[in-house]
């Protein structure tokens, strides 16, 4: 070949690839694909590097697009790749890694020319793009859907190939593929329920393997296999061909090198640093974009139903009815994983799916003695609120709330010691319960939300959960009654500025026949919290009020905050057990003396605790909530998964211009 390409803007002068999407057909038996496909390089992993690579393909793909139409290459360059994968099985066993990194750099490119194709093209130019058949003598090319073939040979490699040192970069490679055939959404603002390459996903050839694919996306997340060094997954070049076989060592060592970015190896520990799991990131992004496909007119989404019913390893136990694609796994090593990756949003929004929709998966974490080691990163997620896009926050809240949906769980979390929560820095918790601790950061996550974001469905949720939790309480730490009490002192504070602020504005609008609808919605909002403030205060003290002497000695010491709504017509009959509660504790302490230290002031609540009959404390209903999905949830969950795809794709960069799913400061 002659040239040495070292920069990314000689890709558009390069011989090779002018050949490819220039106006001739190439045979597919012309030793031409062997010398385009025997190149060296480490795929980008970085969105700056893809942009670069992006920038400079975009005018060849460009141009491919005119002619293929004539000269069919790319279908030509597919079936190539195809031709390859048919042996990669034994060729993995046999550790034949020319074969393993030919067909890799076939999809590479493949991966390069159709992210353009799908920006650029309607699904169904998109289709013709497979069809159109080389005119050169030697065509193999056949009537079969390329597309459907190329798509089915891609879940067959996940699927089939064992994941090596060898085979990481191809396997990798297959998932990103996929991922980039369904980012047609990317380009849609209105959420696409049907077409050719979900037919072919969903009810095609790829059916059947829908079980075993979502398996193996699983156990490539569970894993988390760090990419192995550059020297196990590429060839370098060798003097005399070496291992190329004489197959244009030109090309490896010069043409293709700028897909190295400056050399093999040269920003692989940068990259693996950024992101040191792509395979792991890589399966679970695709995973979440799978179990989110809408259902088709006439079928059911099979890889939800797989997500929905799949079991543990050690369930032995038969099913009654044969559910369909259900598989076993091991839930132990799920559980570990799910544990250690929540600081990303991709494995909190996994979380929050099977929790959600696998009962089989929400029991065994339910029975776990440990779960501190999956409630304390949720936890951490709603501490550093601030730092976090509203979604994932929202996810961790939701999480939360179907925990708290189980009375063992409420309990146990009561039970749970924790010492020196180092993420927790407001103040020092040398030891404190896994439930108070909870109850510190849902009312701090409230008061946030009351002060900046003003989300109603946030604090909303955060309230539904320590409802749930209200009657468990146990032992609450001082810090988690002080917080309680302080969250109703906020909210009796706004709700007299809103009332002020309404008689102000009526006073100067004297006259006036218009209502005030703004204050009163307002007004609206902030009675309805204050009365499930109250509703669970009371459900503490109705239920567990001798485990809780820290809460009584927060509501005395500001017993005054509860004065304003005794008579309020909204909260009288709440109010009662309060008061009740109030006047006993005050009525023992003015007993036994002025003057009296902290210590005795707990004494006597802990013997007063005792001794109040429980028949003089108002029953109230017992407060549940159950979390239940919105009407069309795809309209929330495809934006966000997809927003996630772009931002966390490893190696995968799309401009912000075209995107039409979601604005770019969502989330």
């Amino acid at each position: 070949m002659g040239a040495n390409t070292s920069q990314v803007s000689d890709l558009s002068d390069n011989p090779t690839l002018k050949a490819l999407v220039g106006t001739e057909s190439i045979s597919e038996n012309d030793p031409f694909w062997n010398q385009l496909i025997s190149f060296t390089f480490i795929s980008p992993t970085s969105s700056g590097e893809s942009k670069l690579l992006e920038e400079a393909v975009i005018p060849l793909a460009k141009i491919l697009i005119e002619n293929n139409p004539r000269t069919g290459n790319f279908g030509a360059l597919v079936r190539i790749f195809l031709g390859r994968t048919k042996e990669l099985k034994i060729s993995t066993e046999c550790q034949d890694q020319l074969f393993i990194w030919q067909a890799h750099n076939a999809l590479f490119m493949i991966r390069c020319l159709l992210k353009v194709f799908i920006r650029e093209m309607s699904e169904a130019e998109l289709h013709q793009q497979f069809s159109y058949q080389e005119r050169a003598p030697g065509s193999c090319g056949g009537s079969e859907d390329l597309l459907e073939e190329l798509l089915s040979n891609l879940v067959h490699l996940i699927v089939e190939v064992p994941l090596l040192d060898i085979t990481y970069s191809i396997l990798f490679e297959a998932v990103t593929v996929l991922l980039v055939f369904f980012s047609c959404q990317l380009f849609h603002k209105d959420i696409l329920r049907d077409g050719i390459i979900y037919q072919h996903i969903m009810k095609g050839r790829c059916m059947c393997l829908t079980s075993r694919l979502v398996k193996t996306l699983l156990y490539n997340f569970i894993r988390q296999e760090k990419c192995p060094p550059p020297s196990t997954h590429i060839f370098e070049p060798k003097a005399e061909g070496g291992l190329l076989y004489g197959l244009a060592s030109g090309v490896a060592s010069g043409l293709w090198s700028v897909f190295t970015l400056g050399g093999a190896g040269s920003r692989a520990g940068i990259d693996q640093e950024h992101d040191p799991l792509p395979l792991s990131n890589q399966s679970l992004l695709l995973l979440l974009v799978l179990a989110n496909l809408t259902d088709g007119p006439e079928w059911p989404n099979p890889y939800r139903q797989a997500i929905t019913c799949f079991r543990n390893t050690q369930d032995t136990s038969s099913l009654p009815v044969e559910q369909p694609h259900t598989f076993q796994i091991n839930f132990n090593s799920l559980y570990t994983a799910l544990c250690e990756q929540q600081r990303s949003d991709q494995a909190t929004l996994l979380l929050y799916t099977l929790l959600h929709q696998n009962t089989n998966m929400r029991t065994y974490v339910l029975s776990r003695t440990d779960m501190d080691n999956l409630v304390l990163p949720i936890l951490e997620i709603l501490y550093h609120v601030e730092e976090r896009n509203s979604h994932h926050v929202y996810m961790a809240l939701i999480i939360l709330l179907i925990l708290t949906e189980d009375d063992a769980f409420n309990r146990s979390i009561h039970e749970v010691i924790l010492k020196n929560v180092s993420w927790y820095t407001e103040r020092s918790l040398t030891e404190i319960s896994l439930g108070s601790l909870l109850i510190l950061v849902v009312i701090r996550t409230i008061q946030f939300n009351m002060t900046r974001t003003r989300d109603k469905y946030l604090h909303t949720n955060c309230l539904a959960a320590l409802a749930n939790m209200s009657a468990q309480f146990r032992c609450l730490h001082q810090y988690a009654a002080q917080r309680i009490i302080s969250l109703f002192a906020l909210l009796s504070k706004k709700h007299n500025k809103v009332l002020e602020q309404a008689t102000q504005s009526l006073r100067g609008r004297q006259g006036e026949s218009a209502a005030l609808p703004d204050y009163a919605q307002d007004l609206s909002v902030i009675e309805e919290v204050i009365r499930m403030m109250l509703e669970i205060i009371n459900s503490c003290l109705c239920n567990s009020l001798h485990h809780n002497p820290n809460l009584v000695y927060a509501l005395l010491y500001k017993r005054e905050l509860f004065e304003q709504f005794r008579t309020h017509p909204s909260f009288q009959d709440i109010m009662q057990n309060l008061d009740t509660v109030i006047g006993f504790f005050s009525q023992r302490l003015e007993q036994a003396g002025s003057d009296l230290s902290v210590e005795r002031v707990q004494e006597v609540i802990m013997k007063g605790a005792q001794a109040l009959p429980k028949d003089r404390l108002k029953k109230f209903p017992e407060l549940k909530f159950k979390y239940v999905e919105e009407d069309q949830p795809e309209d929330f969950f495809i934006p966000y998964v997809w927003s996630l795809v772009f931002n966390s794709g490893v190696g995968l960069h799309w401009s912000p211009h075209g995107i039409e799913l979601f604005s770019m400061d969502s989330g």
